[in-house]
């Protein structure tokens, strides 16, 4: 009977001891899964993190940024006999289609008065990386603002140079640079400026603006974080009327910021000038750069 008893009891044990040693061997696999799974967690964490997004998220109406500054009536002589309507209305500045507002607009603004026409524009594009583990929205920023100053045949990188300054160029001198030796378009009155002065935009007594010495198309400082100036005389005869375009690009953190402004007399064989058509144009950029600050 005992032996029998015994013979009974000795499989129930080694059936017990198969089930112990079959669970210890699940927990045994789990440890092993949630172990592999812990490594590969840090393996990934150790790969760089993503650039922050750029510091704008949207942008300003470019209408109402410039239309707030008071540069604006300087650049666009207002028409005689204007109503208050009209006048309204010719600085409120005409909005630019725009299919994403918070990518690109801009705005556009036209005076005309029987000596000359004027023309003004500004343009916002915020620049996004769709790839930040690659480049930052600023880095992309930086990438459209080097391919518009290669554009306007400005160099890049290299030293800021002002009117009347050479550049050090290890190249030489380049001829698309205007910077390096603005030549003058005639001598003014009383001897050359003196080197970085800056242009006051008022004719020297005895000449006429015609006379005024060309700055030339440069790169600028204290405007935004980079920025240039690009002055272009249209093609014209003697005996006829030049326009005058100086378009100046900013950069500020993710946004680059365009403004043009176009100057064209009526008048045969005036031009408009150097001086006073980039301080004016200047002066509005620099109150943009300003509201983008705020």
């Amino acid at each position: 009977m005992q032996r029998t008893a015994v013979r009974r009891v000795l499989p129930g044990l080694a059936m017990l001891t198969a089930l112990a040693a079959g669970a210890a061997g699940l927990t045994g696999c789990s440890g092993g899964s949630d172990g592999g799974s812990t490594s590969d967690s840090k393996a990934g964490g150790s790969s760089a993190a993503p650039a922050q997004p750029g510091k704008y998220r949207s942008l300003p109406s470019p209408c109402r940024a410039a239309a707030d500054s008071k540069k604006l009536k300087a650049m666009l002589p207002e028409p005689d006999g204007l109503t208050p309507e009209q006048r309204d209305q010719l600085y409120a500045g005409v909005a630019d289609a725009s299919y994403d507002g918070d990518r690109h607009v801009g705005c556009r603004w036209t005076s005309q008065t029987p000596e000359e026409t004027r023309l003004l524009s500004v343009g916002f594009e915020r620049v996004v990386s769709y790839d930040r583990s690659a480049a930052s929205d600023d880095d992309k920023a930086k990438q459209v603002y080097v391919r518009l100053l290669t554009d306007a045949h400005l160099p890049f990188p290299g030293p800021v140079t002002t009117p009347g300054q050479g550049a050090a160029n290890p190249a030489g001198p380049s001829p698309a640079n205007p910077a390096a030796s603005p030549p003058p378009a005639s001598p003014p009155a009383g001897g050359a400026p003196s080197p970085g002065a800056p242009a006051s935009g008022t004719p020297a007594p005895g000449t006429s603006p015609s006379a005024q010495p060309e700055l030339g198309s440069r790169v600028l400082e204290g405007l935004g974080t980079e920025a240039f100036l690009d002055d272009k005389l249209s093609a014209a005869g003697a005996t006829a009327a030049q326009s005058r375009t100086v378009r100046i690009v900013f950069r500020t953190s993710n946004v680059i910021v365009k403004v043009e402004y176009s100057v064209q007399p009526t008048a045969p064989g005036t031009v408009p000038p150097s001086g006073e058509t980039q301080d004016k144009a200047r002066q509005l950029a620099q109150a943009l750069a300003e509201r983008f600050n705020e």
